[in-house]
């Protein structure tokens, strides 16, 4: 660092940085133009291209670093995305090396590719960006290159497709500006900048439509000062001077600093065989558990020390590996273990399964005699970990005991659990036929199609479940799953009452369908939405389409719930980017129940997200806790369709635009001039706003909900606080450094500030939720881990478990972690002030 006079940091030095190189590829801009008539006909392979669809395709990035015409990395590649509207990637990617190692010369590649046909891709643009400036300065913020198009990015000093060329548009002129005005460059003036930007829009929507250029936009880490380029100081070696004067001459050899020659990442050494069993440990492992020891394991004990030891190992989260020492202890006590419930899935990991009479004993013998285990432990047991059938159709029997109530929070769980049944009766013909683990079917088919028969709610709710995974491109799951559904309608047939409810199954995949089919043509037509309104409310009215009046229905959503029609003046479009429907059915018990029903987006997030916090929101009732959650129903009922509870409400960022105050909000809707210490507000209107802000605070930052601004917050009238919208979880979030904790300004002042009773309430609150919900940290791991192979994006390929257990902090004694949450919501409240801000410019980046 250097310093002027008055001790001010005025830059930083490269070789002082030893941060990872990170960048975020933001989006692609431009407009791609289909390939004519007769280019297609010159040369019929083109129609494969992904430009020909009337859908965006799937386009991706590689990116790779060089220096002096040598890669420095591998090419990294952005990771699948289906895009709807536009082509916004938002991925942050690291390089694996730090800024203090990067040459002068360092440049980063970026290559757009698209489909080219089958297991062929062709490049959409390239373009070379120099790390560099002209002043030896690292290149900060926001950028946007020049793509070269159908070019492949040329990385070699002399770059053919270098990022920027020397003349500038319009565009390219305001943005420089913009980043001078977001550095603290140019003076602030609100009313001024709030035209100015409204203008660059513009200026930005018009320049795009002109221009045939595509560019690509990314972001890097703002630093607070310039960062010069600099070379480590090379390390002091002692001078000739100081040496011992000699007569002969002798050249000085470089001396290795020790870091240098001891450091295991330089000097790695390749073991072909690390994969392999250890035959010295296999043959120590048989003679520790010899099974002629086993009449003696029998009456075995452990001493206190071993006890606590056992303990320890059983307290361990379900995603922890055991050591071998580990599973040895586990084994020399199993007997003992049977009479404890958690042992099990302990025991399990701890057997050996390519050893037939370890296995036999394991399954045959301790099985049977175990306890009854809980529900966690039985979903951990169905996951794609145990391949044993027999295993497996313990863990189904131990589901039998719960009732319905319980299973349905369970249901989509177990719908991805067939999966790995299927897994393992695949693999059948591929294992050699002595081995002792059993291929058979473990029965959680039967199970649950017996179970959905039984009751008709649980039943609607398995019917919707698998049709969603009929409907997936993989044809093998598919399939899979299409035989579950023929057997499961069979059963119903010959059930009670069976063609009857055959019957109410098949129209209400009618009812979706028309539904469906409705909502993509209004989503795509170029009517503007007072247009859209009226033509949803003309097809609703229009007697052919069956829907004012239908006979007695189980809603989709909800079969509690029967309707008997739509109300066409009460269903609108919403205004949002996919124009989804507000949809008024009409009960037959006379009420009404608003529904959201949406086309062309993916709602399987949505509906894991809600049905956790409905398992949460029991979990707490359970223990006497009513935070007043709000959890609404949603469904799936495609891949890329699906329906949602509506629940009257505002979102914050209306509500403040229109009464000020949360408070004011509240006090129009339920005003009580005598209340004490309630601001004029009911007060029970108060305490249910203060408890369901501190369940969804606990409850979203367990799952790591992410994206929150004020218009994704809602409040009803009678105070009810929820969020909605679950783009992002399990800590993704497209904004820098969320904070853990969602609690924005405007919530707090809701409660009368940071110093009023109602937030310590709401603190407490906050508190006792946590600390209940980690005791039940294994069961909403076990769920969240059936869903890897769910296809949501937000799981798939990420190490879940991780990223949940991190949350519920299970290495802290209660205490410390009452203190560890109240940590992180001191820290919040001035956070999110500055995020919602960074939110706005986010906005008009997008636009």
């Amino acid at each position: 660092m250097d310093k002027d006079s008055r001790d001010d940091f005025t830059f930083a030095k490269l070789s002082d940085l030893k941060l990872p190189v990170t960048f975020r590829i933001s989006q692609l801009e431009g407009v791609r133009h289909p390939k004519s008539i007769s280019e297609l006909l010159e040369n019929p392979q083109l129609r494969f291209h992904g430009v020909q669809s009337s859908t965006l395709s799937g386009l991706y990035i590689t990116c790779q670093l060089l220096a002096d015409n040598k890669p420095l990395t591998i090419p990294f590649r952005t990771s699948f995305k289906a895009f709807k509207s536009s082509y916004i990637w938002n991925e942050w990617i690291t390089l694996p090396i730090r800024y203090c190692d990067l040459p002068l010369s360092s440049q980063i590649t970026f290559t757009v590719w698209d489909i080219g046909g089958p297991r062929n891709a062709v490049p959409v643009g390239g373009s070379t960006f120099r790390l560099f400036g002209k002043k030896w300065t690292l290149r900060r913020g926001k950028h946007r290159l020049l793509l070269w198009a159908d070019q492949e990015a040329d990385g070699s000093m002399e770059s053919t497709t270098p990022s920027k060329l020397g003349t500038r548009d319009e565009m390219g002129r305001l943005e420089k500006l913009v980043k001078k005005y977001e550095r603290g460059d140019l003076p602030k003036s609100d009313w001024l900048d709030k035209m100015a930007f409204r203008k660059m829009e513009e200026i930005h929507a018009s320049e795009t439509e002109k221009s045939e250029t595509m560019f690509l936009y990314i972001d890097f880490p703002r630093f607070d000062f310039p960062v010069i380029f600099s070379e480590p100081d090379a390390p002091t070696l002692p001078s000739p001077s100081t040496a011992a004067p000699t007569t002969t001459q002798t050249p000085t050899v470089p001396v290795l600093p020790a870091s240098f020659s001891t450091d295991p990442h330089l000097w790695a050494v390749i073991d072909p065989e690390i994969a392999r069993e250890n035959p010295v440990e296999d043959k120590h492992r048989r003679l520790v558990r010899s099974h002629r020891s086993s009449p003696y394991d029998r009456e075995l004990k452990p001493n206190a020390k071993i006890r606590d030891e056992l303990g320890e190992i059983l307290n361990y989260a379900p995603s922890q590996p055991l050591n071998s020492e580990e599973k040895d202890l586990i084994w020399k006590f199993r007997f003992y273990l049977a009479r404890d419930k958690r042992g099990l899935t302990k025991f399990l990991k701890s057997v050996t399964w390519r050893d037939p009479s370890e296995v036999k004993q394991a399954v045959e013998e301790l099985l049977p005699m175990w306890t009854e285990v809980d529900t966690d432990d039985a979903l951990e047991l169905l996951g794609p970990g145990t391949v044993d059938s027999r295993v497996r159709a313990f863990a189904v029997k131990q589901l039998n005991r719960a009732d319905d109530e319980e299973l349905l929070l369970y249901l989509l769980q177990l719908v991805q659990a067939l999966k790995f049944e299927s897994a393992a009766s695949d693999q059948r013909s591929t294992r050699s036929t002595t081995s002792a683990i059993s291929y058979d079917d473990s029965g959680l088919t039967d199970f649950l199609i017996a179970r959905g028969v039984q009751n008709l709610i649980l039943g609607n709710r398995l019917y919707w479940y698998l049709m969603v995974e009929v409907a997936l491109e993989d044809r093998v799951v598919a399939k899979m799953y299409g035989r579950v559904v023929f057997k499961f309608l069979n059963k119903i047939l010959e059930s009670e009452n069976g063609s009857e409810r055959r019957e109410l199954m098949r129209r209400q995949g009618i009812l979706v369908e028309t539904l469906a089919k409705r909502a993509k043509e209004i989503r795509t037509s170029k009517d503007p939405r007072p247009k859209k309104i009226e033509k949803l409310r003309s097809f609703i009215n229009d007697s052919k389409n069956g829907l004012t009046n239908i006979p007695p229905l189980p809603l989709p959503l909800n079969a509690r719930i029967e309707i008997t029609g739509i109300i066409a003046e009460k269903s609108s479009v919403f205004k949002s980017n996919l124009y989804p429907f507000l949809l008024y059915f009409q009960c037959s018990d006379g009420t009404e129940f608003p529904v959201i029903f949406k086309d062309g987006d993916d709602m399987r997030q949505d509906q894991l997200v809600i049905q956790l916090f409905t398992l949460m929101d029991q979990l707490l009732r359970k223990e006497n806790l009513d935070l007043k959650l709000s959890p609404y129903d949603v469904l799936a009922t495609g891949p890329l369709q699906g329906m949602a509870q509506f629940i009257p409400s505002k979102t914050i960022a209306a509500i403040v635009s229109e009464h000020g105050t949360l408070l004011n909000y509240l006090r129009a809707n339920n005003p009580d001039e005598g209340s004490v210490g309630t601001y004029s507000v009911e007060p029970s209107v108060i305490d249910t706003f203060v408890r369901s802000c501190a369940g969804y605070c606990v409850v979203t930052y367990l799952l790591g909900v992410g994206d929150r601004h004020l218009d994704n917050l809602l409040l009803a009238p009678d105070g009810h606080f929820f969020h909605v919208d679950f783009g992002y979880i399990l800590g993704r979030d497209p904004k820098p450094f969320p904070p853990p904790v969602k609690v924005c300004k405007e919530m707090v002042d809701g409660m009368g500030g940071a110093q009023s009773t109602h937030y310590a309430r709401f603190k407490n609150f906050c508190f006792t939720a946590f600390t209940i919900l980690r005791k039940s940290a294994n069961l909403i791991l076990n769920l969240v881990a059936l869903m890897v192979d769910a296809n949501i994006p937000d799981i798939k390929h990420r190490d879940v478990h991780e990223q949940i257990q991190e949350k519920f902090r299970l290495d802290l004694t209660e205490e410390e972690a009452i203190k560890h949450f109240e940590a992180l919501l001191n820290e919040t409240s001035y956070f999110t002030v500055v995020l919602d801000r960074i939110h706005d410019l986010a906005q008009y980046w997008r636009s």
